[in-house]
């Protein structure tokens, strides 16, 4: 019986096609300077939290099915009268994903949610924030296929924010788009 350790199909592309390819083409001295991906943090805000408690339960589950990893509550900073928020009210929810469960949830989202998206051409290049990380948009969250479209009462979006150790978006844009990004324009380099 072997007690091979389990690696997740990304990450073991990003070990040996995806460092070579970024070595070459940023010609750094040692592969510990490529890029890596740290976390994919996924948020997602509920309207009508403040109403209806049950909306975020709701929410958590479906974050929870969707990545496989426990969310949590997000929790509001400060008191807004003119929304009836009080600080300390659960008002979203979240998870953090690293290691093996990062990869694999990287995996879905490229190979089977993204292609269920309509109308789907490709995620916009323009969403990186300077510093190497690349945050997108989803407009509904059935696009994953762990959530049964007979059980969802409410079709909301989520945020999905890539973290990585990239010093330049360029570098980033690279490292997602060798890890399988379906990018618009892949063809064209983020610098222009």
């Amino acid at each position: 019986m072997s007690t091979k350790k389990y690696t997740p199909r990304l990450a073991d592309k990003y070990t040996k096609e995806v460092i070579p390819a970024l070595v070459k083409k940023f010609s750094y001295d040692t592969v510990m300077q490529t890029p890596r991906l740290e976390k994919i943090c996924v948020n997602r805000g509920v309207n009508g939290a403040v109403t209806d408690k049950k909306l975020v339960d709701i929410a958590l589950d479906e974050l929870t099915t969707i990545t496989g990893q426990k969310a949590v509550a997000t929790m509001s900073k400060k008191d807004i009268s003119n929304f009836k928020l009080r600080k300390n009210m659960p008002i979203g929810a979240r998870v953090t994903l690293r290691g093996v469960k990062m990869y694999e949830f990287l995996d879905r989202l490229i190979s089977v949610a993204l292609p269920r998206v309509r109308d789907f051409k490709g995620i916009n290049e323009k969403s990186f924030d300077g510093r190497g990380n690349y945050t997108m948009g989803v407009t509904e969250q059935i696009i994953f296929p762990e959530i049964d479209i007979d059980k969802v009462n409410k079709i909301t979006g989520l945020d999905i924010t890539f973290v990585t150790t990239a010093g330049t978006d360029e570098e980033a844009y690279e490292l997602l788009k060798e890890l399988g990004m379906p990018f618009k324009n892949a063809a064209k380099s983020i610098s222009n």
